[in-house]
């Protein structure tokens, strides 16, 4: 019981944030393109991400580079194939649609399709002739037909009836959800008493529900007007919601619009749990897994000195860092997200000691800091000041058998310090870096670094180094 409440009392505002959005943003997107072409490849790419992560964790590498390369192609095909699809789900002039708003048609039908393809041809003036069979074999009596076996989409019915395909003047037979044949020759009423303005079209359409108990759709490409024949009559639709109705009943089928409210209801909230606890899961193995431990180590930087004083000296350049984490977030993390700052706005001149804290650390969401090594930072801060003091060899060893050490001669003899007034005060001489005399075995001279704190620098136009002129004479 503790642990579960350790658990709960461990989450952040910022993770109950992240899972809400991402898991809305994942249901959104289920509630945009369901029943869409690119959905259905979506989760066989998500089923291929599933396999690739089995087989990584089983060690079974080129299996997994393999499907990590097919997922990743996959992913590019579809904006390539699916981009028309995608653009026509995300094109809309109601924004709300696509942050809350739910489609009031929850699969579109053939049916649906099919009715608002015939509107769409007779406002672009487009003739078209589609027959529905329903129990009589047509077979015997249309001619001439093309198998097709084309599933019934908008495209496919509007590419079908364009004037410049080939196929474009015979009649489409749709069964179910399929186009089985095009380029059909129907035969032709022999009624008289027909309207003048019904063309070649609505006497085929005619003559086939004369010897037939079929349904067709007849597009006038002068009038834009859309009629249907049926046992032995033809009439006109005016609405699209009437041919859906009447190519409902022909076919047998139910209005989907409102149906079965509660099934989508219950669709539509396991959509939303399923998104919550894909994300969770997600979450969880990332902020909550096996968790990994490493030592990190970073500078440390300051800000908000005061531009008055100068850092002299610090105890250390750089600090270690003891992180924690899911080992996907370990392995993910850059150098540059990891930062320690040290705050010298409230610091004063000379030493100043700076504890360092969780606050100090900046770190990437989900990692956790541990320990800091050091947990104390000296920092001595000073206003420069400049010195001028002299120069003095260092010696050590021994001259080689009865030499003497005659004359030395520094150049330049002395030199001009900046740094803190606490340091500089204290010093009265500067010592170069020691010159072995046991490797002296006749006058010259030599050139030598001074040995400098690295609080303290030389002044614009001095160096570091001098020129050590000796002279030595045997005893």
């Amino acid at each position: 019981m503790n642990n579960f409440l350790s658990f709960f009392s461990s989450i952040r505002w910022q993770d109950i944030v992240d899972i809400s959005l991402n898991s809305y943003i994942l249901f959104r997107f289920y509630v945009l393109f369901r029943g869409t072409n690119a959905f259905r490849v979506l989760i066989g790419i998500a089923f291929l991400w599933f396999f690739q992560r089995l087989a990584f964790s089983l060690g079974l590498i080129i299996t997994s580079w393999a499907i990590q390369g097919i997922t990743a192609v996959a992913a590019l095909i579809i904006i390539v194939v699916f981009r028309n699809e995608i653009r026509s789900v995300l094109q809309t002039k109601n924004f709300k649609t696509i942050l809350w708003g739910f489609s009031q048609k929850v699969i579109t039908s053939p049916v649906e399709i099919i009715a608002e393809s015939v509107f769409e041809l007779a406002r672009k003036h487009i003739g078209a002739l589609i027959v529905f069979p329903a129990n009589d074999d047509i077979e015997d009596v249309i001619q001439s037909g093309i198998p097709w076996r084309g599933i019934v989409s908008k495209e496919m019915i509007m590419s079908i009836f364009w004037h410049d395909n080939p196929v474009h003047d015979g009649a489409a037979i749709i069964h179910k959800d399929r186009i089985t044949e095009v380029a059909c020759i129907l035969p032709l009423s022999h009624k008289n008493d027909l309207p003048s303005y019904y063309g070649t079209r609505h006497r085929a359409a005619l003559g086939l529900s004369e010897a037939t108990d079929a349904m067709v759709v007849v597009v006038s490409e002068e009038r834009e007007a859309v009629s249907v024949a049926k046992k032995s009559e033809i009439y006109s639709v005016k609405r699209k919601e009437d041919l859906e109705r009447q190519l409902q009943e022909h076919l047998g089928e139910r209005p989907k619009l409102h149906q079965d409210q509660r099934k989508e209801n219950y669709r539509i909230f396991s959509a939303a749990l399923i998104s919550f606890l894909f994300i969770v899961g997600v979450w969880f193995s990332f902020s909550r897994g096996l968790e990994t431990l490493i030592n990190f180590e970073t500078p440390v930087e300051y800000m908000n000195r005061n531009p008055e004083v100068e850092i002299i000296d610090t105890s250390v350049n750089s600090v270690t860092l003891n992180l924690s984490g899911s080992g996907s977030l370990i392995k993910s993390m850059r150098p540059e997200q990891v930062k320690v700052k040290i705050d010298l706005g409230r610091a004063a001149v000379g030493k100043n000691s700076f504890v360092i804290t969780a606050e100090n650390v900046s770190l990437p969401p989900g990692i956790l800091l541990k320990r800091v090594t050091p947990p104390v930072v000296d920092v001595i801060l000073g206003i420069p000041v400049v010195k001028e003091v002299p120069i003095q060899v260092t010696w050590a060893g021994k001259l080689p058998g009865k030499l003497t050490l005659e004359k030395v001669k520094i150049n330049p003899a002395r030199i001009t310090l900046i740094g803190g007034s606490h340091l500089l005060e204290k010093i009265s001489t500067v010592y170069t870096e020691k010159i072995y005399l046991n490797n002296i075995y006749s006058s010259d001279k030599i050139t030598v670094k001074l040995a400098l704190s690295p609080s303290i620098k030389t002044a614009p136009g001095s160096s570091d180094m001098v020129t050590v002129n000796y002279v030595v004479k045997k005893k």
